[in-house]
């Protein structure tokens, strides 16, 4: 008997496992010799290959129940892998973010004639800007900040440059 249902080598064994079972059932039926059980022997052995059968479809039963659950399970976890692929994806954005507010305010920076020849540290993290590095007064200081301040995507900076006369 062929069945394209069952198409997983657990499932087909767990099916051969009940066949095999439900056959030695009917086979001690069969043998059932009391007086009172009353039929012939082949009503006997039709009733056993019944019995034989209908053990065959419960199992076939339980075993494409069972495959229907391993289906919603791999849903579940390729819906845990697609989420997992978002907020990668969501980390790659930010970290792209952050380099490109970096690369800005470095070259605000460099733009400044009080600055372009200062080496100034620019670092950036979830938007948040820290500068480092020597300024060669308060006013370039100042200016650096207030630059930094000026890219799109900074939310915050952290002024760390110490003022260095020159």
């Amino acid at each position: 008997m062929k069945n394209d249902s069952i198409r997983h080598p657990a499932l087909r064994r767990a099916w051969l496992a009940a066949w095999i079972a439900g056959g030695a059932l009917a086979l001690g039926a069969c043998g059932d010799r009391t007086a009172d059980s009353g039929g012939t022997a082949g009503e006997k052995l039709d009733s056993a290959v019944e019995r034989t059968e209908q053990a065959g479809r419960d199992t076939a039963a339980r075993a494409e129940a069972a495959g229907q659950s391993a289906q919603e399970t791999a849903k579940e976890g390729a819906a845990d892998v697609t989420e997992a692929a978002k907020e990668a994806g969501a980390a790659v954005s930010a970290t792209v973010d952050d380099v490109s507010v970096t690369a800005a305010v470095s070259a605000g920076l460099a733009k400044d004639p009080d600055l372009s020849a200062i080496k100034i540290d620019v670092d950036t993290k979830d938007g948040a800007v820290t500068l480092n590095g020597p300024a060669p007064s308060a006013e370039a200081k100042a200016r650096a900040e207030d630059i930094a301040k000026a890219v799109q995507g900074v939310v915050s900076v952290d002024n760390r440059l110490e003022v260095k006369s020159m």
